[in-house]
Protein backbone atom coordinates (compact mmCIF):
# COMPACT_ATOMS: atom_id res chain seq x y z
CA UNK A 1 0.00 0.00 0.00
CA UNK A 2 1.44 3.52 -0.58
CA UNK A 3 0.81 5.79 1.94
CA UNK A 4 3.90 8.31 1.44
CA UNK A 5 3.60 11.53 -0.26
CA UNK A 6 5.72 11.26 -3.05
CA UNK A 7 6.47 7.83 -5.15
CA UNK A 8 9.19 6.43 -6.86
CA UNK A 9 10.31 7.72 -10.00
CA UNK A 10 10.48 5.21 -12.68
CA UNK A 11 13.63 4.72 -14.16
CA UNK A 12 14.25 4.00 -17.90
CA UNK A 13 17.42 3.17 -19.46
CA UNK A 14 17.55 2.78 -23.72
CA UNK A 15 19.26 1.05 -26.36
CA UNK A 16 18.53 1.91 -29.66
CA UNK A 17 20.43 2.41 -32.90
CA UNK A 18 19.84 6.14 -33.88
CA UNK A 19 16.00 6.13 -34.31
CA UNK A 20 14.84 9.56 -34.37
CA UNK A 21 11.13 8.04 -33.18
CA UNK A 22 12.56 6.69 -30.16
CA UNK A 23 14.17 9.66 -29.52
CA UNK A 24 10.96 11.56 -29.24
CA UNK A 25 9.87 9.04 -27.07
CA UNK A 26 12.35 9.15 -24.72
CA UNK A 27 12.49 12.81 -24.52
CA UNK A 28 8.72 12.49 -23.48
CA UNK A 29 8.80 10.27 -21.58
CA UNK A 30 11.62 12.02 -19.49
CA UNK A 31 9.02 14.89 -19.40
CA UNK A 32 6.55 13.12 -17.90
CA UNK A 33 8.32 12.57 -15.25
CA UNK A 34 10.21 9.64 -15.64
CA UNK A 35 13.97 9.12 -15.07
CA UNK A 36 16.26 8.15 -18.18
CA UNK A 37 19.52 6.75 -16.84
CA UNK A 38 21.45 6.76 -19.67
CA UNK A 39 21.13 5.45 -23.73
CA UNK A 40 23.24 3.18 -25.95
CA UNK A 41 23.71 2.62 -29.17
CA UNK A 42 24.26 -0.64 -29.15
CA UNK A 43 23.72 -3.81 -26.51
CA UNK A 44 27.58 -3.71 -25.62
CA UNK A 45 27.61 0.15 -24.38
CA UNK A 46 24.68 -0.41 -22.72
CA UNK A 47 25.93 -3.03 -20.63
CA UNK A 48 28.56 -1.59 -19.97
CA UNK A 49 26.60 1.41 -18.22
CA UNK A 50 24.76 -1.02 -16.45
CA UNK A 51 28.16 -2.19 -14.73
CA UNK A 52 28.25 1.34 -13.83
CA UNK A 53 25.06 2.05 -11.97
CA UNK A 54 25.00 2.22 -8.60
CA UNK A 55 21.05 1.21 -8.76
CA UNK A 56 19.56 -0.18 -11.75
CA UNK A 57 17.13 1.04 -14.39
CA UNK A 58 13.64 -0.40 -13.51
CA UNK A 59 12.90 -0.93 -17.60
CA UNK A 60 15.17 -0.78 -20.52
CA UNK A 61 13.50 -0.02 -23.76
CA UNK A 62 15.39 -1.65 -27.00
CA UNK A 63 15.45 -1.09 -30.63
CA UNK A 64 17.29 -2.88 -32.22
CA UNK A 65 17.62 -5.14 -35.55
CA UNK A 66 15.82 -8.02 -34.23
CA UNK A 67 16.81 -9.91 -37.49
CA UNK A 68 20.49 -10.15 -36.42
CA UNK A 69 21.11 -13.17 -34.38
CA UNK A 70 23.94 -11.51 -33.22
CA UNK A 71 21.91 -9.15 -31.21
CA UNK A 72 19.39 -11.94 -29.90
CA UNK A 73 22.44 -13.37 -28.09
CA UNK A 74 23.63 -9.99 -26.88
CA UNK A 75 20.04 -9.97 -25.24
CA UNK A 76 19.89 -13.25 -23.87
CA UNK A 77 23.51 -12.42 -22.36
CA UNK A 78 21.97 -8.96 -21.14
CA UNK A 79 19.13 -10.61 -19.61
CA UNK A 80 21.30 -13.13 -18.27
CA UNK A 81 23.03 -10.61 -16.32
CA UNK A 82 20.46 -8.45 -15.33
CA UNK A 83 16.90 -10.43 -14.56
CA UNK A 84 15.74 -7.66 -13.11
CA UNK A 85 15.13 -5.18 -15.26
CA UNK A 86 11.88 -5.41 -17.59
CA UNK A 87 12.90 -5.62 -21.56
CA UNK A 88 10.30 -3.77 -23.69
CA UNK A 89 10.94 -4.31 -27.41
CA UNK A 90 10.03 -1.29 -30.11
CA UNK A 91 10.76 -2.14 -33.12
CA UNK A 92 8.83 -1.81 -36.68
CA UNK A 93 8.80 -5.67 -37.48
CA UNK A 94 6.14 -6.77 -37.03
CA UNK A 95 6.78 -10.81 -37.30
CA UNK A 96 5.87 -13.61 -35.09
CA UNK A 97 9.14 -15.55 -35.33
CA UNK A 98 10.58 -12.23 -34.12
CA UNK A 99 8.03 -11.32 -31.26
CA UNK A 100 8.32 -15.33 -30.41
CA UNK A 101 12.01 -15.12 -30.20
CA UNK A 102 11.95 -11.55 -27.98
CA UNK A 103 9.31 -13.37 -25.17
CA UNK A 104 11.99 -16.67 -25.15
CA UNK A 105 14.45 -14.41 -24.02
CA UNK A 106 12.41 -12.62 -21.42
CA UNK A 107 10.50 -9.24 -23.35
CA UNK A 108 7.78 -8.38 -21.18
CA UNK A 109 6.47 -6.12 -23.87
CA UNK A 110 6.27 -5.19 -27.80
CA UNK A 111 5.75 -2.44 -29.14
CA UNK A 112 5.24 -1.34 -32.85
CA UNK A 113 6.69 2.16 -34.25
CA UNK A 114 3.49 3.81 -34.06
CA UNK A 115 3.45 3.43 -30.24
CA UNK A 116 2.99 6.73 -28.35
CA UNK A 117 4.21 8.18 -25.15
CA UNK A 118 0.77 7.22 -23.51
CA UNK A 119 1.62 3.66 -24.94
CA UNK A 120 5.15 3.16 -23.58
CA UNK A 121 3.59 4.76 -20.06
CA UNK A 122 1.06 2.14 -19.72
CA UNK A 123 3.47 -0.93 -21.05
CA UNK A 124 5.82 0.27 -18.48
CA UNK A 125 3.71 0.66 -15.53
CA UNK A 126 2.18 -2.12 -15.86
CA UNK A 127 5.01 -4.04 -15.93
CA UNK A 128 6.53 -2.75 -12.92
CA UNK A 129 3.38 -3.59 -10.91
Amino acid sequence: MKTGTTQEKITLAFINDKSPILDITCNDLATSGMDVLFRSENIEDGLSQLSALKALPKVCIIDLDFYDRNVLVQLQELRVQYPIIKLIAHSDIDDQKVGKDLLDIGFSSYLLIGSGKDDFRKVIEGGIN
